[in-house]
């Protein structure tokens, strides 16, 4: 790990050991103005970073947070709503998907949108 990684994982493990609910830590670490964010502005190092296993164990650790938001009751920052147009044929799928692992439909879509994507798996807008 280099530096700035060990650094940022540092940081990132303290704020998970305080146990914050999920959202403070993702605004926190992984957020816009988060430490991550700050420590890598350029999208091709934050690229690079999030092939890292320090991002790997970040991620980790966001998602045993999320596992327990379930059973804290906490403050938390206001939601915001957004409408995505997918096909009939996908809906049914992340329905079924969200059935079988006995979660929301809410809380698997958001699982799915906190996961790296590579970039050549993002459509340009025309």
């Amino acid at each position: 790990m280099s530096e700035k990684e060990q650094e940022v994982y540092k940081i990132a493990h303290q704020l998970f050991s305080q146990d914050p609910d999920w959202i403070t830590f993702f605004r926190e670490v992984l957020g816009l103005e988060g430490i991550v964010r700050k420590a890598y502005p350029e999208p091709t190092d934050m690229a690079l970073f999030e092939r890292t296993s320090a991002y790997g164990e970040i991620q980790t650790m966001l998602a045993k947070l999320r596992d327990q938001s379930q059973s804290k009751t906490t403050p938390m920052e206001p939601t915001k709503v957004i409408t995505v147009r997918l096909p009939k044929s996908l809906h049914d799928t992340l329905r079924a998907e969200a059935h079988d692992r006995h979660t929301s439909m809410n809380k698997l879509c958001i699982a799915k949108l906190l996961q790296v994507i590579d970039e050549a798996l993002i459509p340009t807008e025309a």
